[in-house]
Formats: structure tokens, sequence, C-alpha cells
């Protein structure tokens, strides 16, 4: 689901928010999908790359030798993170849950300065960069209109409880169901 909240309900082509679920989780589960090292398999062919938190630096920036105090002054640590082979381009994923009002409300704020800081780091290797949050429904709440526009407005991006996997653009195992 995006911005409206409108669809949503096959959760084979989308990341199921349950607070506990990551991306690496959820993609070794589907259908043709397997994870080794850090390096994501569809159907035998390298399609992506994830990483959480330190293994962003220490993985996936040690491989591209980037030093990262190089670029910013402060390390961030995502969520999680793909890096899709296909778009050359790396996709940061911070999940958001709340239950009563609280500092969340203003990190969903800082995704424009998060978003260019990723991108200094990744300049040195041609690396387009998307940034998304992964949202629960208590950011539903009217309240938070103005936030959600503001996301949009920078050119990042939310979804409420899942990601299509073609909006990554990495490949969508076919349906068991019938149509």
């Amino acid at each position: 689901m995006i911005k409206g909240g409108k669809g949503g309900g096959n959760t084979i082509t989308g990341l199921v928010f349950e607070g506990k679920t990551d991306l690496t989780t959820f993609l070794s589960k589907q259908k043709g999908y397997e994870i080794k090292n850090h390096i994501v398999y569809y159907e035998g062919e390298e399609v992506a790359r994830v990483y959480k938190k330190h293994d962003f630096y220490k993985c996936f920036l040690a491989e591209l030798e980037i030093n990262w105090k190089e670029h910013i002054s402060k390390r961030l640590l995502p969520d999680d993170s793909i890096y899709v082979l296909i778009n050359n381009t790396l996709f940061i994923i911070e999940c958001k849950h709340q239950q009563v009002d609280g500092s969340v409300d203003e990190k969903l704020q800082t995704c424009d300065f998060k978003k260019k800081q990723y991108q200094k780091l990744l300049a040195p290797a041609n690396i387009e960069v998307e940034y998304m949050y992964l949202l629960d429904d208590w950011f539903r709440d009217p309240r938070y209109k103005d936030v959600l526009d503001y996301i949009i407005s920078v050119r990042c991006q939310y979804y409420f409880q899942y990601i299509p996997l073609a909006k990554l653009g990495l490949p969508v195992p076919p349906s068991d169901e019938q149509p």
C-alpha cells in the first residue's frame, strides 16, 4: 500500500510489517528466492544484496571500498537496505511502529536529510538511492497527513504494512492462486 492506504491484501508481493519481520526473512520464505551471505538469488540468479544496520558498512561499503568517514560525518544505520542489481539502486527501508505519541513522529521528518546523506555516501559508486518508510496503521491517523505529504514532496516514499516487490525492481514469484 502506498500513500492513501488503498489496496494490498496480497502479501506474496510485499514485505509484511510485523515489527520483527525483516527483508531477509521475508524474501527467504518466497518461492524461488534464496539468500546466502547477503546475496539474494531468484531462481539461482543473483538479483540483489541485503544489509541491516552495521552490515551495510562492514559488508556493502567495504566491498565498494567506500570509507564512510570521507563522505559523511556520522554513520546512519538502516533498519533494512537492499541493493537491486537490475536498477543499480539502493533502497533504504526504515520500519516505523508506534502505539503512543512519541519521538517516531519527528523521525519521519528526517527522510530528506538521510536520503541526501546516503546519496553522498554512494556517489563514488554511481549508485542511485531511494528512501522509504514501512509504516504500521498508527500513521494512517489524519494527524500525520502533513508529514506524509512532506515525505512525498521530498521524493521519499512510504507504504503501510508492506512494500511491493515490483516497486523494488525484484521478481514477483508466480502466485499459486488460480485467477
